[in-house]
């Protein structure tokens, strides 16, 4: 298998590593891009002895996608979603890197817990996992971990997940430590003590439906502590799921003073808005939650231009018995991993200002460069992670169709155009709809 070419001709290849955009070629050999360009496929690869050749007539290649936040849930809670599981969701939704998150029991505050995560997701073999740590012991905000160890260990990042670290002194702390690893804290933006007992979003719709809500002045104040500590550490912050007007104003000024601060958003914060929340669904019960239209509007001129840096899942898989609650009692989190393509390319390309390389770089380039890694690229000598989607492809996911456990997906019977047809990890194949892939990949 290591020695097979595959040649894949007559598609339209985005490489935004490379400002590529037009019809072209791809060439894998031993699980490393051999040659990736516009125009037609050169005389050196049209003979090659045992290659296999893929038309890609109307079909785009695209770098794989870099999720940054993913909730793998294992171990502790499989049967909300297993690492096998949930890596081919991501499979099937173009990703080939996904960054999981520590909220697991026992949750991530460890070197073992870290070497678990990568030692399970390399034997399933669906997605390149990178996981993060804890930030503090428990993720309860009152001492720090052993970064260092951790960091060896393979986590990429530091982050207590939904629990924002209350503590100024400790998070000074901890970001000045991880500073010096040179890689990110990721700091969910939400100051709880002003709404305990929020549930979706504070403004016209929750006096509506009843409901406690959540302001978004919590997440901006959160923000903006954030932003004023990396000013004194000098540390790499990474605000999640930023989901508000005066949350993007607060970090665009902090990009435009070179403060060492990137953002991203979810497909269901630029799709949806706290009006879908008035039939008490709870797949659109999530945090932060969904704000109003203005919130909106604001995340996708940000996107555009440039001030969010990517777009994320936060898959949060949950089964239907705890879903199938009352919307006050009901956890928080929607699934994406296998729609987040779709859902984006719909409502920001079709819908919204976007251009395809646009999307692509927010969902494979950048998070990858967030990172630090050289993943979201087809530039020859680089590992074989790519897929191929339809743009215009119209689908409409049914729960029955998803390879995620959790059934906590907004956009359940919702028609969308976008989608992806198949799915390579360094050379083997983790996905294809027209075909079963097998354990192990195929070319």
């Amino acid at each position: 298998m290591e020695n097979k070419t595959l040649i894949i001709t007559g598609a339209h290849v985005v490489d935004p590593s490379r400002k590529l955009d037009a019809p072209g070629h791809l060439v894998v050999r031993g699980g490393e891009i051999v040659a990736c360009d516009a125009g037609d496929l050169p005389e050196e690869y049209r003979k090659v002895e045992g290659a296999i050749t893929r038309k890609g007539a109307g079909l785009t290649i695209v770098p794989g996608l870099f999720d940054l936040r993913a909730h793998l849930r294992e171990p502790g809670y499989e049967d909300r979603e297993t690492i096998a599981t949930g890596s081919a969701a991501a499979a099937a939704g173009g990703f080939t890197d996904v960054v999981t998150m520590p909220n697991t029991q026992p949750c991530a505050d460890s070197p073992g817990a870290i070497e678990l995560v990568k030692a399970r997701g390399a034997l399933a073999g669906r997605a390149r996992l990178h996981p993060v740590a804890a930030l503090t012991k428990g993720m309860e905000g009152k001492s720090m971990v052993e970064y260092g160890d951790m960091h060896d260990a393979g986590a990429v990042a530091f982050s207590d997940d939904l629990n924002w670290v209350r503590d100024s002194g400790l998070m000074r702390h901890a970001m000045e430590s991880v500073r010096m690893l040179g890689v990110p804290v990721i700091s969910h933006p939400e100051d709880t003590t002003l709404a305990p007992n929020g549930t979706m979003h504070e403004g016209t719709w929750s006096t509506r439906l009843g409901l406690y809500g959540l302001p978004a002045a919590a997440e901006v104040s959160a923000i903006a502590r954030d932003i004023e500590l990396a000013r004194l550490t000098g540390a790499h912050l990474h605000i999640p799921h930023v989901s508000s007007r005066d949350g993007v104003a607060l970090i665009r000024n902090a990009k435009r003073e070179g403060l060492r601060v990137t953002c991203e958003t979810t497909p269901h914060h630029v799709f949806f808005t706290d009006a879908d929340c008035r039939d008490y669904d709870t797949s659109f019960k999530v945090k932060p939650p969904l704000r109003a239209t203005a919130d909106q509007e604001a995340l996708i001129e940000a996107l555009a231009d440039g001030t969010i840096d990517a777009i994320a899942t936060d898959h949060a898989p949950h089964t239907d018995t705890d879903k199938d609650r009352s919307f006050a009692h009901a956890p928080f989190g929607a699934i994406g991993l296998e729609t987040a393509f779709a859902a984006a390319h719909d409502r920001l390309v079709v819908r919204g200002p976007l251009s395809l390389w646009r999307l692509v770089e927010l969902m494979s380039t950048a998070p990858a460069r967030i990172l630090g890694h050289d993943a979201g690229s087809l530039a020859p000598g680089r590992s074989a992670d790519f897929a191929l989607i339809d743009a215009k492809d119209m689908w409409t996911p049914h729960a029955g169709q998803l390879l995620s456990k959790g059934r906590n997906c907004p956009w359940i019977g919702r028609t969308l155009t976008g989608r992806v047809h198949a799915t390579w990890l360094a050379g083997e194949r983790t996905f294809d709809r027209e075909m079963p892939v097998a354990t192990g990949g195929h070319v």
